[in-house]
């Protein structure tokens, strides 16, 4: 939805899906395909109608506390098309980001889960869980049952010189009961006790997005998320075109005082938007217009009028504070006015 990006600014109608036009979808899970152990209500029937028309599916998460494997055994369980392969997370790449930095065999002391251990034996390496063992890396994952004794265990061995690499530095994850503490909170643990800040390997960071090119080899990939921090701007450092969906983490006043590199391609409610046509805004004189409604940036204010489907009017308005913030963010005493009711369903309740 950034300036220059097709789809938004010049608010045509494509007579084609929006899915037409990629080869693959990079999805995040947490707020796009589940919440907790329960699917978003839809996502896993527009996945399989992706999957039909001959669309890639690579899941690509920030959580490191599973393998792919149980990733997958979960999304089939849900009904989503996956196997395996089709998982990239944030394990796998901080297991590569290691690999490359070390020696083959190299001790690494596993601040986590299995899915950072299962990550680190596939290139090689070995996973160890006390600092007496004289690990090169210690690697910070979340997991249910992160304890007090492994933290210190981490904090010794990242005293002693052990690089330091968080598998994401997410400070909250969605969960069916609400956001809970992320694995970014976690890592603040073992970087106030050492002054060390960890290398991250996950999303909006490089090294996720790296390995999930290496992995899908696309060519037209549009990733799809719920979170600004990690999703959209990671799509925006990896130079790709990115939806975002209002089921998880972000709501309309988050995208409305968006910075640049947090502005999305598309937004849509859910995953079905990719099996319709996308209805961007259009720039008119004196607004920006989609469907039946007009924002314009007024007096240091937002205005919204006109009627129609809520998330036209998100679309519009979105526009018209972007475009008045430009290269910073607007305020948002200056946008709340219009969520007080056209906005307020624009989000689905998930």
């Amino acid at each position: 939805m950034g300036p220059g990006r097709p789809g938004w600014w010049n608010g045509r109608v494509d007579s084609q899906t929006l899915i037409d036009a990629y080869d693959t979808l990079l999805l995040d899970l947490d707020g796009v395909v589940y919440l907790g152990r329960g699917a978003v209500p839809g996502a896993p029937e527009a996945l399989r109608r992706a999957q039909e028309r001959g669309v890639r599916l690579a899941y690509v998460t920030n959580n490191a506390s599973r393998t792919p494997g149980a990733i997958a055994r979960h999304l089939t369980e849900l009904g989503a098309p996956a196997a395996s392969e089709d998982v990239v997370t944030s394990a796998q790449a901080a297991a590569r980001l290691i690999a490359e930095r070390v020696g083959p065999g190299a001790p690494v002391l596993v601040v986590g889960g299995m899915g950072l251990r299962s990550a680190l034996r596939a290139h090689g390496l070995r996973p160890v869980s006390t600092a007496l063992d004289e690990p090169v890396a210690v690697v910070q994952g979340i997991a249910p049952d992160l304890s007090y004794g492994l933290l210190a265990e981490g904090a010794l061995a990242v005293r002693r010189g052990a690089l330091f690499v968080a598998a994401n530095g997410d400070s909250t994850m969605p969960t069916g009961r609400g956001e809970l503490p992320g694995n970014g909170a976690m890592t603040r643990v073992i970087a106030t006790a050492t002054g060390v800040e960890p290398i991250v390997a996950g999303k909006p960071e490089p090294p996720l997005h790296r390995e999930s090119m290496l992995r899908t080899g696309s060519t037209r990939p549009l990733v799809v998320g719920d979170r600004l921090d990690t999703d959209i701007e990671g799509a925006r450092n990896a130079g790709v075109d990115s939806l975002l969906v209002l089921t998880g983490v972000a709501g309309p006043l988050d995208l409305l005082t968006a910075a640049p590199r947090h502005r999305p391609t598309f937004v849509a409610a859910d995953l079905s938007a990719l099996h319709r046509p996308y209805r961007g805004p259009r720039r008119d004189p004196g607004a920006w217009t989609c469907g039946g409604w007009s924002a314009r940036w007024d007096g240091g204010r937002l205005r919204l009028d006109g009627g129609g489907e809520p998330l036209d009017g998100l679309r519009a308005a979105c526009a018209a504070a972007w475009e008045a913030a430009g290269e910073g963010r607007a305020d948002e005493d200056a946008v709340k006015e219009v969520l007080a009711s056209p906005l307020r369903d624009a989000a689905p309740s998930a």
